[in-house]
């Protein structure tokens, strides 16, 4: 879990951090706004075009902290080499294991990201900016970060994207990606969700306890099986974080007395939707997500209005990964092109699907469209696909095996896991073991894997 210990350093909640903070709690604010008589939204452009700025636009009441630099409601990516030290420039020794870590404000030397588009039409505002490298002395980052903003009633619908053109082409492996990050001021300390099986049912919510012995911020990753979680007062009124298809959150407070503190003080609430992602040299990597700004009930009522309940899952590889990773592995590179194709990075093969939920149920099929080439003859691969439920790890006795055609052909494969004896209950994830080895011109290539 050392990417999960990372993830707490990276957002600026450790007070060793506070490099030049005088200098990122300065007054030189240039704001962009959004007005719709319910809430109120604004973006700095100064710091990139993040959000520091979020209020009912009755009270004028400002939820979001920005302390320092690490704060606000901003993008913030992770990849390798680990540390990261370009040559020529100045680390902050704090933050070395953190990697390669571009973020949408302002590095933790106090020079800011800096906006090269904005656009505000009074509904919608957009934003591009060369994001800084948080651990590094005034070192923008090898990508560009684009925004939009639009309010819908109560809540900011926000996209977000990563354009990647790094010179350095080396693959790296998955880390997790804050998605985006979320920082309340004191008074919204309250964390909240839903961790149930039975979501959008009404279940009773829960809140989420700070992690015993924790000196920080941190709080024990859970699955939030609604997608959300919100940060609120003691009158549960607050900030709503919603982002569809995502389970794992992480997030707590840290800083200081509960329920105290405005934009510029240390006491802090913090959320994040949680990917684990392989970021190429290359990449374009886009998410969606919804800020909400209301009563408690009242959040969770805008999810259930606008939520897809469906519950299977489809995993559609002809533009991109699904959010999937692999453990010795890896395709053939960004842009995706169709379908994965996997080849070996060293033995025991394993790719893993992003968390999931749904309810195991009899006449379930798996159903996964692959081709496979081998040399010297040999036709077929024998694959291994596992499930896990919740609160589990993969196992053996919770898998299947098939045999994946080597004559370069794609093919479906359909298996009938609904009959299994250990496909029960909540399902919370599946791992595909294409191959055990490979050679350097074999590989698996995988269209769609899919429960129907």
């Amino acid at each position: 879990m050392q990417s999960l210990k990372i993830m707490v350093l990276c957002c600026g909640i450790l007070m060793a951090s506070a490099v030049c903070l005088a200098q990122q709690q300065d007054t030189a604010e240039q704001m962009s706004w959004l007005d719709n008589g319910q809430i109120k939204l604004g973006v700095d452009l100064n710091l990139g075009g993040a959000v520091t700025y979020l209020a009912d636009a009755k009270t004028g009441e400002n939820l979001i902290n920005s302390y320092d630099w690490g704060r606000q409601v901003q993008m913030s990516f992770y990849s390798g080499p680990n540390p990261f030290i370009p040559a020529g420039k100045k680390i902050q020794p704090h933050w070395q294991g953190l990697g390669w870590n571009p973020i949408q404000s302002g590095d933790c030397f106090g020079h800011r990201s800096k906006v090269i588009t904005h656009t505000n039409d009074g509904k919608t505002i957009y934003v591009q900016c060369i994001p800084m490298i948080w651990p590094l002395e005034n070192a923008p980052g090898e990508c560009t970060f684009e925004c939009i903003y639009r309010l819908d009633g109560r809540a900011v619908q926000v996209t977000s994207r990563l354009n990647n053109v790094r010179p350095d082409k080396t693959w790296y492996g998955a880390r997790d990606q804050e998605l985006p990050a979320v920082y309340t001021n004191g008074p919204y300390h309250k964390l909240m969700t839903y961790t149930g099986d039975k979501p959008y049912t009404g279940g009773a919510l829960v809140e989420i306890p700070k992690k015993p012995g924790a000196s920080g911020i941190w709080a024990d990753p859970w699955n939030a099986t609604e997608n959300w979680a919100a940060l609120v007062n003691d009158g549960d009124f607050g900030l709503g974080v919603w982002h569809p298809g995502v389970y794992r959150f992480i997030g707590g407070f840290a800083c200081g007395q509960p329920g105290k503190g405005g934009p510029k003080d240390a006491p802090t609430g913090y959320i994040s939707p949680i990917h684990r992602e392989m970021l190429d040299w290359n990449i374009v990597y886009e998410y969606r997500y919804v800020l909400i700004v209301d009563s408690l009930s009242n959040i969770r009522k805008y999810i259930y209005a606008h939520a897809d309940k469906a519950t299977l899952p489809r995993y559609d590889f002809t533009q991109d990964r699904q959010h999937w990773i692999y453990t010795n592995a890896r395709d053939a590179g960004w842009p995706i092109q169709g379908y994965l194709e996997i080849h070996a990075d060293g033995s025991d093969v394993q790719l893993y699907s992003p968390e999931a939920f749904w309810r195991a149920e009899p006449g379930h099929k798996l159903v996964i469209t692959a081709a496979g080439k081998k040399n010297e003859g040999a036709k077929t691969y024998q694959a291994q696909v596992f499930w896990k439920t919740a609160g589990n790890a993969f196992s053996e006795k919770n898998s299947l095996s098939f045999s994946i055609a080597a004559d370069e052909s794609f093919a479906t494969y359909t298996l009938d896991i609904g009959t299994h004896a250990g496909y029960q209950g909540v399902i919370t994830g599946l791992r595909l073991d294409p191959f055990h080895t490979a050679g350097a011109d074999e590989w698996v290539r995988i269209r769609s894997i899919e429960i129907r």
